[in-house]
């Protein structure tokens, strides 16, 4: 199973409180029509803080059914209890996701050493490829570089979803893990400039809005033809920074919901887009985008 181009962080579709399942079940067709090349669910953008555990496998069994094996589906697994990522993990194996998403421990601030040790317990614990996630932004931690290393040697550790803003840790992370060490982008923004640098994809929130343009996008990058991309990616910038003007996935769902395919709710303490300049904003980044 190839893991690399754009793979959405797929938002989770909730009407009257409840998971919207046939909304849900368009997204994920309207992906693998717009040639997505991965679908991950249940992560920071489907609000997997605030889904219950019954929710939580609901969704991930209804997109790897939906999905079909048509596209890899990587599970968003983690949690800063070891024993409930472990059972998370053990659910999604066994409802045949391709592979865990997994967060570095948010709250707890554990140590690099602390980090390792929670890794490693997942990495015997169930046999998945796993992708580990650093956002120091949300987590509160930054697992640096030389961590990094000692993880890509664990035999279940494929890659990682990078979301530190830091471009440059791409080459550091090729030195210490090794060539064949995937590595994802986790930012929209930098998603050109990262695959220049040795990564192959990006777990996407962009992606949710404008699935062909970001899937075309790299699909440019992967064939090497960079000018293509950044032609793509420049209609692309605004948008990226409209879907981030309050918390997400609150504007992606705004947007989602003017296209029709699903409500703009939140679970709290996320709230609906408030604005009314946010929400032109992202018309306006809609529509230069040409999905508006």
């Amino acid at each position: 199973m190839i893991f690399q181009g754009s793979m959405p962080a797929l938002v989770t579709p909730f009407r009257n409180g409840k998971v919207d399942e046939k909304a849900f079940v368009a997204l994920v067709e309207r992906q693998v029509a717009a040639g997505t090349h991965g679908l991950v669910v249940a992560g920071t953008t489907g609000e997997a803080s605030t889904l219950s555990h019954e929710e939580h496998e609901q969704v991930v069994e209804l997109c790897v059914k939906t999905s079909a094996g048509r596209v890899p589906v990587i599970a968003g697994t983690g949690s800063n209890s070891t024993d409930e990522a472990i059972s998370l993990l053990q659910h999604a194996k066994a409802v045949g996701a391709h592979a865990a998403l997994i967060v570095n421990p948010y709250y707890n601030r554990p140590t690099q050493d602390g980090v390792y040790a929670h890794y490693k317990t997942l990495n015997e614990a169930v046999q998945l490829p796993i992708f580990v996630y650093n956002v120091p932004g949300r987590t509160g931690s930054d697992m640096q570089p030389e961590l990094i290393g000692r993880l890509a040697k664990l035999s279940n550790i494929i890659g990682i979803k990078d979301a530190s803003a830091d471009v440059s840790r791409v080459a550091r992370h090729t030195a210490l893990a090794g060539k064949d060490f995937i590595q994802i982008s986790g930012e929209d923004g930098n998603a050109v400039g990262f695959n220049a640098l040795g990564g192959v994809g990006c777990i996407s929130v962009t992606a949710n809005v404008a699935p062909y343009q970001c899937a075309a996008m790299q699909n440019a990058t992967l064939k090497g033809d960079y000018a293509e991309a950044r032609r793509i990616n420049d209609t692309l910038a605004r948008l990226h920074r409209a879907l981030f003007l309050e918390a997400s996935p609150a504007p992606a769902k705004y947007a989602l919901s003017l296209l029709g395919l699903c409500t703009d709710d939140v679970r709290l303490p996320l709230v609906p887009v408030q604005s009314a300049d946010v929400k032109k904003e992202i018309e306006a980044a809609m529509k230069e985008a040409g999905v508006l």
